[in-house]
């Protein structure tokens, strides 16, 4: 066995070993978008006043985005506006609203952080820890991660639930979606190891679905349907996440208070950062998103949204509201819902279930991908799966706050081609001026010339301005941070915070380009057909060869060079107004290549910069799951029948896993599996080779495969 020896002695694989409980089941029927659900009624835990709220952001981002589009106007306006001059004021506009939404509703977080505090829902971390009446079940679903790691984040969150004396209300469940047959295997392997390590062989279960249908939603509901019935409430965790002990006793504990709650999501803290690119995203979701997270928390009451994991969920509620539809047509937009969250959040809310975000709660942690490669892998489904929320605007009995949720998921990704077309027209005019011959009186009668001119020291406020509302959630989030001393602390004082901030606004503003042409490909790929599939998330190192950065950043490259020589053709002023753009793409290899490398992650930590306080003095529960990925190391990628035939107790479990066999005429995998088995005589790895991936986890959920592969890999 690959994990270190335990204090435990592993308990035997007997007729009585149960990986799972009897089952509970919940009936959770698939909603009809069609047709709005009956409501429970408003929430009792709206806050009050919660529409002079909304007022305040939507006000000053429509005076905003007024100010800002006449502004732009005067500048474009000179001679009177041309087609391609009023496409780029078209886009601004949009442009601008975005921006100055975001800066509204980080105003009024700024306002909460310092004076509110993010409490709700009677939560309050100076309050001793309430006492608990029902059991909550916490569940982790994976889907080829690596074992090790997330039952380290079980462990840990286990050992704290028994410290603070509420265990037993807490069951834990991984929920394995894995595909991989030699991850699974050490899944396996892991599981029993954290059951031996802890004690828990009553209350930690594993269940593995053969078939991935619906991805993780599926995941989900699959547990709810089976083993729904005996929780009130259920943790989602995530392959990376850690949560303390207190902030689950005190989620779980507002649920049984507020029975109108439907759920409540945290805001998780980046940990963990090693490369550069983590270590920017850690800073920035330490500093900044908790004046993010406090000011949507502000104003969306409790029509909040939910983001898929560290959250707490009724699961009456879940089961009743949340079983998702498969959407009419073809992929990338029919099919199952990819960014199922959003739509789980609205569609409990259209019954009228609360959803609250407590951006105050701490305790809740996360990880992040490690360079810019695995965000645009990730970004990639995501835009998928916010764009299928087209077909979900228009369902029956959603609120509108809740239709603003996937509107604003919408356009995170569809501002990317806005900019680029906006860049692009801006210049096309540039080079229309320089070119093209004006024509000074047109084809009618006129006693005055049409000069084509636009104002340049009002271009010049405007560009500030809007630089300004950009900017302003970010250094709001400095003078947050100078009014709490522990985190100031924690993050280098305030000298190191703001050379920090100037850093990770320099290296982003450089990144922004590139991830501007990345999503825009991406919407590009969607709109003509192109599924994003589903792969597994690396969360290691995120430096990969060099090859293969140049492959995959030599087009963005090419692009900055082609704009920047065009730019510089017109003006050398266009030039440099462009130059954060074009310096941006110009260097996407050496970018992408320095920011996912550890060793530059670790420069700028022995600088102090980029600190967090979580990475300054970690938290107890941090610090354990820590300790523990170290102590253990379940090797993956050794193969799964080798694993079996070296630890019969490995192997008894994993025969007492197996569903109850039964007929399985259609499976053409198994057959073919098998066949190939009888047919080996060549070895182990004879045998291994001639099976694909399916075939191997196939005969892997057989009795008749398992003896085979076993014997074979038996000397």
């Amino acid at each position: 066995m690959d994990a270190v020896a335990t204090e435990r002695p592993p308990a035997a694989i007997g007729p009585d070993f149960r990986a799972l409980p009897p089952e509970t089941p919940l009936a959770m029927p698939v909603q009809d978008l069609h047709t709005a659900p009956a409501k429970h009624g408003r929430p009792a835990s709206q806050p009050r006043l919660v529409f002079l709220r909304r007022a305040f952001v939507l006000l000053t981002t429509i005076i905003l985005t007024a100010f800002a589009a006449n502004e732009m106007f005067l500048v474009m306006n000179v001679a009177g506006l041309t087609f391609l001059e009023g496409l780029v004021l078209v886009l601004f506009v949009a442009l601008f609203a975005w921006i100055a939404f975001s800066a509204a509703s980080a105003v009024g977080g700024f306002f909460s952080y310092l004076f509110d505090r993010g409490w709700k829902l009677g939560i309050h971390p100076r309050d001793p820890l309430p006492p608990l009446a029902r059991k909550t079940a916490l569940l982790l679903p994976a889907y080829n991660e690596d074992p090790s790691r997330t039952t380290a984040g079980l462990q840990t969150i286990y050992e704290d639930l028994a410290h603070a004396g509420a265990l037993a209300h807490f069951d834990f469940y991984i929920l394995s979606d894995t595909t991989n047959p030699n991850i699974w295997i050490a899944e396996e392997e892991a599981f029993l190891s954290l059951r031996d390590r802890t004690g828990g062989h009553d209350r930690i279960f594993y269940r593995r679905r053969a078939k991935n249908v619906e991805r993780k939603a599926g995941n989900i509901s699959d547990w709810v349907r089976r083993f729904g019935g005996a929780y009130d409430t259920m943790v989602i965790l995530d392959a990376d996440s850690i949560m303390s002990a207190d902030a689950l006793i005190r989620m779980s504990a507002a649920m049984e208070q507020h029975p109108d709650v439907g759920l409540i999501q945290t805001l998780p803290v980046i940990v963990n950062g090693t490369t550069l690119f983590a270590r920017l995203q850690q800073f920035a979701g330490r500093v900044y998103g908790p004046l993010i997270a406090h000011g949507i928390a502000w104003w969306h009451g409790s029509e909040g949204n939910y983001w898929g994991h560290n959250a707490a969920i009724r699961t009456k509620a879940f089961a009743e509201q949340a079983g998702l539809p498969e959407l009419k047509g073809r992929k990338p937009f029919g099919g199952h819902i990819l960014s199922h969250d959003f739509v789980e959040a609205a569609l409990m809310r259209r019954a009228g279930w609360a959803v609250h975000m407590v951006p105050g709660l701490q305790g809740s942690y996360e990880e992040s991908p490690p360079s810019l490669t695995e965000v645009a892998a990730r970004d990639r489904r995501w835009c998928q799966g916010n764009l299928q929320h087209a077909a979900v605007l228009p369902a029956r009995g959603l609120h509108w706050v809740s239709r603003l949720h996937m509107l604003q998921g919408i356009g995170s990704y569809i501002t990317a081609p806005l900019w680029l077309g906006f860049l692009a027209i801006g210049m096309a005019i540039a080079l229309q001026a320089r070119f093209i011959t004006p024509d000074y009186f047109g084809d009618g009668l006129s006693l005055f010339p049409n000069w084509p001119a636009q104002d340049p020291v009002r271009a010049a406020w405007v560009f500030t301005g809007t630089m300004g509302i950009l900017l302003l959630p970010k250094f709001l989030s400095y003078i947050a941070l100078l009014t709490r001393p522990e985190d100031l602390r924690g993050t280098g004082g305030a000298f190191r915070a703001f050379i920090s901030l100037i850093a990770e606004t320099l290296i982003a503003g450089l990144i922004a380009p590139v991830m501007m042409l990345i999503q825009s490909l991406a919407v590009f790929d969607i709109l003509i057909g192109r599924d994003s599939g589903w792969a597994a998330q690396r969360r290691d190192d995120g430096s990969i060869p060099l090859s293969d950065v140049i492959r995959r950043y030599i087009p963005h490259t090419l692009f900055g060079i082609g704009t920047g020589i065009a730019a510089y053709a017109v003006s050398v002023s266009l030039f440099l107004w462009m130059t954060p753009v074009v310096l941006g793409m110009v260097l996407a290899i050496p970018l992408a290549a320095w920011t996912g490398a550890r060793s530059a992650g670790q420069s700028f930590r022995r600088s102090k910069l980029l600190l967090t306080p979580e990475e300054t003095a970690p938290p107890p529960v941090l610090a354990r799951a820590n300790t523990i990925v170290r102590e253990i190391a379940f090797d993956s990628n050794l193969d799964a029948a080798r694993r079996l035939a070296s630890d019969p107790r490995l192997l008894a479990a994993h025969r007492a896993m197996l569903p109850p066999q039964r007929q399985r005429k259609s499976d053409t995998d198994l057959a073919l599996g098998l066949a190939k088995l009888e047919e080996s005589e060549g070895g182990l790895d004879a045998a291994l080779a001639e099976l694909s991936v399916k075939e191997l986890s196939a005969v892997l959920s057989d009795t008749r495969g398992v003896d085979r592969l076993v014997a074979l890999a038996t000397p």
